[in-house]
């Protein structure tokens, strides 16, 4: 494959893969092995948000109903809210809050979903989620300042499925939205608030309804959030689920019908669509997820996502998580970029090169289904390959920069090229942790050992530019990915000091030393063998 690519060339590149990051409910956020997952995932990419769910759940403690003297009393705890936003604050995230789910003593039923039991029934007295969600904001601003009012506000989560709202009543759901919206926004106008969350089933038809009565009802919704998956059915067998990933094109095309939904009604053209779940399994114990066909796969999506969405979640940043319970092994198809023990996952170093993409330069000069290729405006380019063939399948790659190079006239024209590789020979913890035997619980020696192969591959060459042309190959093994930039070489040395003396001074004589030893051990048999010869 070649890859021609100019200087001068514009291409629509919205790279906004470090907005937010998906996590499992919010009090689990209080044990140790989430904090060092999210923290290596801030080090390595960094992310300005985080978005889960379970603020009201009852593990977090905020909603608490009794009475005394036949009268109803509620009070409100922030201890463990505050630890949790405190804790995201030193690692430099902001929450999107997901308002929900609904906490047992306000709750109308005692619809439940997940391991933890979060529970999807409305309210039965509406003032009272009102109140509870306008006192937890005025705490924010009172604890964290102004800057809250930049953290964005999104109404529940799927509620178009059964499981997640009641009968998926939209009407019902509407209601919610429609005080929730208000109870924000009487806190301060400056909150951003959105809806409706919605996920696979009659997206598009909820999307207009949910703005249909945002018309009638005068609602302007600062955002329109939706998720983004994209498997087939799953195949289950025991504690796992096996989907077949389906054409990408698919779910771009269902994404563009959301932007075009939405900038039909006047009132609401251009809003911002946030996509605050997507992954390739929507099934947390899909082994597919810890594999470099889904970091390859990725590649593509985060190449594109940013073409009508403001921003794009993936969820989510770690295997801490419980939606079926608790993980019974090291590997298990978790949603996570990291696995437990804090070994980071090829689709992590997805996310990590693109954020890299992103620092190096916001000029896009190329791009396709498997390249993307950025200007620094400075004389450097940076690039992600990625290769979706067919297993066992190399792909060799030729990058032709045709520009007017800096570097033509400044040390012979020659560029540094760095490269990272992440692909199944050189970076495949999933592997390393299967030939090991698969242990469910690894020792400290095999948690090492399957880190050291969990990442990137690092290299390095010197390329010199011919006629203003730069030409540059690379090898992708099966379902890789590769970062790469490229720099005019600045050579600055030290007095005396020669590379290429090194090899020619140090080993001149070795070629001959060589037959030496050989000749002195033949020279040494045979001795030995006249003395034993002797002897008998």
């Amino acid at each position: 494959m070649k890859i021609k690519a100019d200087s001068k060339a514009k291409v629509s590149f919205n790279n906004h893969v470090d907005y937010c990051i998906g996590t499992g409910r919010m009090g689990l956020a209080l044990t140790k092995e989430y904090y060092e997952e999210l923290k290596l995932t801030q080090e390595e990419i960094g992310f300005s948000h985080i978005r889960g769910h379970g603020l009201f759940t009852d593990d977090m403690a905020i909603y608490h109903e009794y009475e005394i003297d036949g009268k109803k009393i509620i009070e409100y705890n922030y201890t463990y809210l505050d630890r949790v936003l405190d804790m995201y604050q030193s690692l430099g995230l902001a929450p999107f809050f997901e308002l929900g789910f609904m906490p047992k003593k306000m709750a109308s039923g005692e619809q439940a979903i997940f391991y933890w039991k979060g529970n999807t029934t409305p309210p039965k007295d509406y003032k009272d989620w009102a109140d509870m969600v306008s006192a937890m904001l005025k705490h924010c601003v009172d604890r964290y300042g102004e800057q809250v009012y930049d953290w964005p506000i999104e109404v529940w989560n799927e509620p178009n499925l059964p499981g997640f709202w009641k009968d998926a009543d939209m009407n019902e759901y509407f209601k919610l939205f429609e005080v929730s919206y208000k109870a924000v926004k009487k806190v301060s106008k400056k909150f951003k608030v959105g809806g409706p969350a919605v996920c696979g089933i009659r997206d598009e038809f909820w999307i207009r309804s949910f703005l249909d009565f945002c018309v009638k009802k005068k609602l302007k919704p600062d955002f329109v959030t939706r998720h983004h998956y994209t498997t087939e059915m799953p195949e289950r067998d025991r504690h796992y689920g096996y989907q077949r990933l389906s054409d990408p094109e698919m779910g771009f095309a269902n994404l563009k019908t959301s932007r075009d939904a939405i900038d039909s009604y006047p009132e609401f053209k251009g809003l911002p669509i946030h996509i605050t779940e997507f992954n390739t399994s929507y099934i947390p114990n899909n082994p597919i997820h810890d594999t470099n066909i889904n970091a390859a796969y990725m590649a593509q999506q985060l190449s594109r996502l940013g073409d009508v969405n403001e921003s794009y979640s993936y969820w989510t940043f770690g295997d801490v998580f419980e939606e079926m319970g608790v993980p019974f092994s090291q590997f298990h198809g978790g949603f996570g970029l990291v696995a437990h023990h804090c070994i980071p996952k090829p689709t992590f170093w997805t996310f990590a090169f693109f954020k890299k993409l992103k620092k190096f330069g916001e000029k896009c000069i190329y791009k396709d289904d498997t390249t993307v290729l950025v200007a620094d405006g400075k004389g450097g380019y940076a690039g992600v390959i990625w290769n979706m063939s067919a297993k066992d399948t190399d792909a060799e790659v030729t990058v032709e920069l045709d520009a007017k190079l800096k570097a033509d006239v400044k040390n012979g024209g020659k560029y540094t090229v760095l490269s990272e590789l992440v692909d199944e020979k050189v970076c495949n913890p999933l592997k390393i942790w299967h030939d090991l035997g698969e242990p469910r619980y690894p020792s400290d020696a095999q948690v090492d050992i399957i880190k050291k192969g969990s990442k990137p591959l690092s290299a390095s060459s010197v390329v010199e530019a011919k006629a203003g042309k730069l030409t540059i190959n690379f090898k992708l093994g099966a379902y890789g990915i590769l970062f790469f930039t490229v720099n005019p070489l600045e050579f600055e040395g030290d007095a005396g000091y020669n590379y290429e003396k090194i090899e020619k001074v140090s080993c001149a004589d070795l070629k001959k030393f060589g037959k030496k030893t050989a000749t002195g051990k033949t020279e040494a048999k045979k001795t030995a063998a006249k003395k034993s010869a002797a002897k008998k």
